[in-house]
This record gives C-alpha cells, structure tokens and sequence, in this order.
C-alpha cells in the first residue's frame, strides 16, 4: 500500500469516530502537533481532493503527516447543527492545537465548546455578518478563515444565469436559510433581478422534497431558472438538485464546479482547492506561534467559470461563443 492511501485510510477511520494518524513521531522525542478538521461536506471525491491540497500544501510548509502533525477528521455535520455540537466536542477533547473547519452549523457548533483554542474556517460567507469574527481586517478572538462569497455575488450569478439562457424570467434563489445567509443573498438579487427582467423567487428550503417542490414550481411556467445559493444542504444533496433541474428542464447555475462538472448547466464560483490551500497556510502560521487575531479574513481572488455544453443542448440552449471563450473550462 502506498503511504499516501495509508494516511488516507487513517483520517478515513477517523472520520468514522476511530483512531487519529499516526503519532509516529512521538517515538522520536519531538511533540506532534494536533489539528482537528470539522468538515461539513461529505467524503466524497469532492471533498477528498480539498483534503489532499490542505495536506500537501501542509507538506510543502515542512510538517512531515504522521510524524510532525496528526489530523483528525470528521466529516458530514453541515446540515445537522447537533451532530455539529457532538463532532465539535470529540475533535476538542483531542486537545488540537489548532482546528480546521469547513460549514456554518460546525463553526457554531466550534464556537459554541471554545473561544480559546485557535479556529481556521474555510467556505463561510460573510463572517462578520454572522458573528464569527469582528472585522475581516482584525477578526479578534480565537477565530479567522477564508470567507465564501458576498452576497453581492448573487447579481454574478444571475446576471450569467441570463446570459446562459437568456429566455429565463424567472428564477428561484433556492438555499436552506438556517446554514446560510439567504436574505442576504436575496436582497442582493433584486436590483439587477430588476434591470433584468427577471423576477426572483425566495424558496427557502429545509430537506430534499422542499429542494424539489421548489425545482418543480419554476417549471410550471415558462421562462423558470434557478440560482443554487452555497449551503450544506444543496451541496450534500447536489447529485438529487442536479437530476431533478434535468428532469423539470430548468436552467441552473451552481456556485462551485463540481455541480457543473457533475452534470449541472454551469457553475461560477471559487476555487475550493485555493482556499484549502489557504487555510492550510494559516494553520502553519498559527502552529508556528501566531494568532488568529492577527491574521486577516482573507477574501476569495480566483473564480472559476464552468460551462457544460451537454446540458446545454439537453436544455435546448445554445451558448454563444464570445460566452464560451470566457469559460475556465467547457464539459463537452
């Protein structure tokens, strides 16, 4: 077996609520630091391939995995606020020196169980708006991250949702508001909903049937699209969201690739993989004796802009080519 499936292997285990990796170097007199991950996705492909960029840029930094530093994983807690709170409260009684956290309900649930062991976030959308942090500039307090998106990206994506399928009229701004900032977002979309000539429609969602009912009513109509919003109950259920945009035949866009390279019409969003490797930069910086306090918020600067061409012709649409050539990358 390859050392890279062995270490994956453990943090699988971990994951599952068994052992941590391997604290190799123990047995050589030096201390092996802890990091704790609280993922809110599941361990999917999506989600193992943010994993590898957050531990090989770990590797490029000098922590030797197993030996320097032991990682335990837990994955799935995004839409589920108790199971939040019970994860939470087994990766701290690991006594991580630092922790690694991706979702709203695990950085509540984090939150909620310390405000002294230092926290690096990944994917959340407006911190300061949600209290996590003071200010992007000086966060404060044992908490700082990489942030999600703006609401202001809602217009983005409408605006490219149009330009896609430039026949919509109607879209539904679909999230779960209880693990994301749905009003914000909402708001956001008016105006250039506005200049548009589309009308939005707020579809606030708490499971998979109400994700669906919400699909299905813009296909009522003609003209109905939908804008996905980031949120763990869309993206832990996106193969269903994907399907059933297919099945209802509305236009859709996604706010990462993996919607898009698993089927969906298109996607704008950031690069995921960035932003692990970004938050692994900070848990270095952190292991290495600073604070979060004084390590800024750090915004998204890669976007990327994914087309599927398939999709687009099982929608009957054509996507023009000056379009085309402005796209990270097009799925035919």
């Amino acid at each position: 077996m390859k050392r890279r499936d062995f270490i994956t292997l453990l943090g699988g285990a971990a994951a599952l609520g068994g052992w941590p990796l391997a604290d190799a170097g123990a047995q050589q007199g030096g201390r092996v630091r802890r990091v704790a991950a609280l993922i809110g996705t599941p361990k999917d492909s999506d989600t193992e391939a943010n994993i590898a960029a957050f531990e090989k840029t770990l590797q490029s930094l000098g922590w030797a995995l197993g030996r320097d530093v032991a990682i335990d994983y837990r994955f799935g807690a995004a839409i589920d606020p108790a199971r939040a709170q019970t994860l939470a409260k087994e990766l701290l009684a690991t006594a991580p020196d630092v922790v690694l956290v991706l979702g709203i309900a695990p950085l509540a649930a984090l939150r909620n169980e310390t405000r002294s062991v230092p926290i690096v976030f990944t994917r959340i959308s407006d911190p300061v708006g949600q209290g996590f942090v003071a200010s992007l500039a000086k966060p404060g307090g044992n908490v700082t991250g990489f942030s999600n998106f703006e609401p202001a990206m809602a217009g983005k994506w409408l605006q490219t949702l149009k330009d896609v399928a430039p026949a919509v009229t109607r879209v539904a701004v679909i999230a779960n508001p209880d693990a994301s900032a749905l009003d914000d977002y909402f708001r956001a979309i008016t105006a250039p909903a506005a200049a548009l000539g589309v009308e939005p429609v707020r579809a606030a969602v708490h499971n998979l049937d109400d994700i669906q009912r919400a699909i299905a009513a813009m296909s009522e109509k003609s003209g109905g699209g939908l804008v996905i919003l980031p949120d763990g109950l869309v993206i832990n259920n996106r193969a269903a969201v994907i399907a059933a945009a297919a099945t209802y035949r509305v236009p859709a866009i996604y706010p990462f690739r993996v919607f898009a390279s698993e089927g969906g019409l298109v996607a704008y969003g950031v690069n995921t993989n960035e932003q692990f490797r970004g938050a692994a930069s900070y848990v270095d910086r952190i292991l290495k004796g600073e604070k979060p306090a004084d390590l800024p918020v750090q915004a998204p600067d890669k976007f990327e802009f994914v087309v599927n061409l398939k999709t687009a012709k099982a929608l009957g649409l054509t996507v023009s080519p000056n379009l085309l050539l402005t796209a990270d990358e097009v799925i035919e």
